[in-house]
């Protein structure tokens, strides 16, 4: 059901546009759009809110060395020559259909032999996980996504620190008895955390806590949590 209270529908537009809501979920939105003018506003801020976004993902290009990759391991497996179609044209070889058809059929196998040997020893992607932090009114705060076997932080909502304090991020693994520190939140309210430090997993849990300015002096939080939420894995709209 829609809800009516303006910042319960805010929350729910924000999922919606980052696509964390499940499939009935956003089945139940997407039916609500054309005929809830108050959802659709809603939407349509968060939209704006978060098209900056895109910018922190640039594009990645294939690497330099693909394609003599791919030449490389189609010549180990197709060493049959190629008779050129010019030489046959002017007379200088014979057309032999049956051998061209061969030929062609031995170098189109070997093409995807070679393609799908490079696909089967890549590694595959990570699943892409995300989670957004909501503040002790359940309203969105920020947004983090686990990228590369790090983690990505993004503030949807920024606002001010307390005077002489810190933002410190926090990762508390499913199991772990005590959560990682993953460092100070600068003033810019966008920071990346390496791989290595904490493998972001389903069910994570992200916290951000209100420490000295220089962070917690005990390793653990000290402070109140400010914004808290689950690492998950994302799902279209």
């Amino acid at each position: 059901m829609i809800p009516s209270d303006p910042e319960a529908l805010d929350a729910l537009a924000a999922e919606h546009v980052l696509g964390t809501l499940d499939a009935r979920e956003a089945a139940e939105v997407n039916r609500a759009l054309p005929v809830d003018a108050a959802l659709r506003e809603a939407v349509a801020r968060w939209e704006a809110r978060l098209a900056p976004l895109a910018g922190l993902a640039p594009p990645a290009a294939p690497p330099d060395d693909l394609w003599k990759r791919i030449e490389a391991s189609v010549a180990k497996r197709a060493p049959a020559q190629v008779v050129p179609l010019r030489a046959v044209a002017s007379g200088a070889a014979p057309a032999r259909p049956d051998r061209l058809w061969k030929t062609w059929s031995i170098g189109a196998t070997a093409v995807a032999a070679g393609l799908a040997a490079i696909l089967f020893l890549r590694p595959a992607d990570p699943p892409r996980m995300m989670t957004v932090l909501l503040t002790s009114r359940d309203q969105p705060a920020w947004l983090v996504e686990a990228e590369g076997g790090g983690l990505r932080l993004a503030s949807l909502n920024p606002r001010p620190v307390e005077a002489g304090r810190a933002q410190q991020l926090w990762a508390l693994p499913p199991g772990a008895t005590a959560p990682t520190s993953l460092g100070l939140i600068p003033e810019s309210g966008q920071a990346r955390v390496a791989p290595g430090i904490v493998r972001p997993e389903p069910g994570m849990l992200i916290e951000i806590t209100l420490e000295p300015p220089g962070g917690s002096p005990t390793g653990r939080p000290t402070g109140p949590i400010l914004f808290i939420g689950r690492l998950a894995p994302a799902t279209g709209t």
